[in-house]
């Protein structure tokens, strides 16, 4: 893998691997390519997933919760009507033999995409699922933690989260994306870091990328499924840790802009973000304006059990192995 490259800000460009799988095989990542004629796209049509993978307390790498992922790919695929052609297992094993072969041993970021490439013969043109083939590639890059732990800035934006009679705010679709970059647009723009996004009825659905927490008069609050809201897998993770490491419910409850504002904490989950907390919101401070201590003491939590140091989550970790030596020509070792 390639150096990082300092920003001005002080973080790290991603190193990207020199591999990626694609259609069926690894291949140099420069022959990873589609043509414009791309189904998804022209019309967004395709799903995609960002898993971690992180540098262990022993040494090694390994997924962090990569079927969980998995699992929601397919789901997404299914929606699209796509055919991934593998399933949690064996998208795992490739994501596995993939971080192998580019040699990661460092925290690595990857990206799945499964998407609608050409019209099949007698398939007329037009926007459509059915008579479309499909396509998978997976690519990785070298991506350590990119948010301030410190504390971030956010805004609640203008644009609204679609509903899920609108789009299928449940499933990663490429197109449905575009929301997401217009509201982080115009956060960045103004100056803060991120935006959430609230839904048509006006309550809190999410964060560009990354669900939303908050504690409310004492209480562990986030939107549920209902609030057209993505099914994080670390928003899963972090009720889980509240509940078992720090014996804190979550209640599932709608969250007004109001109760944001007026909240002891407030922080977003994310594969991406990881844990972060949110210290203003909107040029306002989130309680005393520092990370709290259930998000503090969340976020170190998380850290423990994606580096391997929390043995009773051991389970969603998945270890990267080396790959087993192969005899060479001359009788020897590779």
């Amino acid at each position: 893998m390639t150096s990082a490259v300092a920003t001005p800000t002080g973080a790290t460009a991603p190193a990207v691997a020199a591999l990626a799988y694609h259609d069926g095989e690894f291949v140099p990542l420069e022959q990873a390519r589609v043509p414009v004629t791309t189904q998804a796209l022209q019309y967004g049509t395709g799903v995609f997933e960002g898993i971690r993978a992180y540098a262990q307390a022993d040494g090694g790498l390994a997924v962090f919760r990569g079927r969980d992922h998995y699992l929601r790919f397919l789901r997404s695929a299914r929606t699209l009507r796509i055919d991934v052609g593998l399933d949690a297992e064996q998208l795992s094993e490739v994501t596995a033999e993939l971080l192998r072969r580019i040699g990661a041993s460092e925290d690595t970021y990857v990206r799945p995409l499964a998407y609608k490439r050409s019209l099949l013969p007698g398939t007329p043109p037009g926007v459509q699922l059915q008579g479309v083939s499909d396509a998978l590639s997976i690519n990785a890059f070298r991506m350590g933690s990119y948010t301030d732990r410190a504390g971030i800035r956010v805004a609640i934006s203008s644009w609204r989260r679609p509903e899920s009679g609108v789009l299928p705010v449940r499933a990663k679709v490429t197109g449905g994306y575009v929301n997401n970059a217009l509201a982080v647009d115009e956060a960045r723009a103004a100056g803060y870091d991120d935006a959430i996004l609230l839904n048509s009825r006006g309550q809190v659905a999410e964060a560009s990328t990354s669900n939303v927490f908050a504690v409310v008069r004492g209480r562990l609050v986030t939107p549920p499924l209902s609030a057209d809201l993505l099914e994080g897998i670390t928003r899963d993770t972090a009720v889980t840790l509240a509940a078992d490491l720090l014996d804190v419910g979550t209640d599932f409850t709608d969250l007004g802009r109001d109760d944001l504002c007026n909240a002891d904490e407030v922080f977003l989950t994310g594969t991406g973000a990881e844990i972060v907390p949110v210290t203003e919101i909107g040029g306002r401070p989130v309680g005393e304006g520092t990370p709290g201590p259930l998000t503090t003491a969340l976020m170190t939590a998380y850290h423990k059990v994606v580096r391997g140091d929390d043995q009773r989550y051991r389970h969603w970790l998945q270890p990267v192995r080396p790959a087993a030596a192969r005899p060479s020509a001359t009788g020897g070792t590779t």
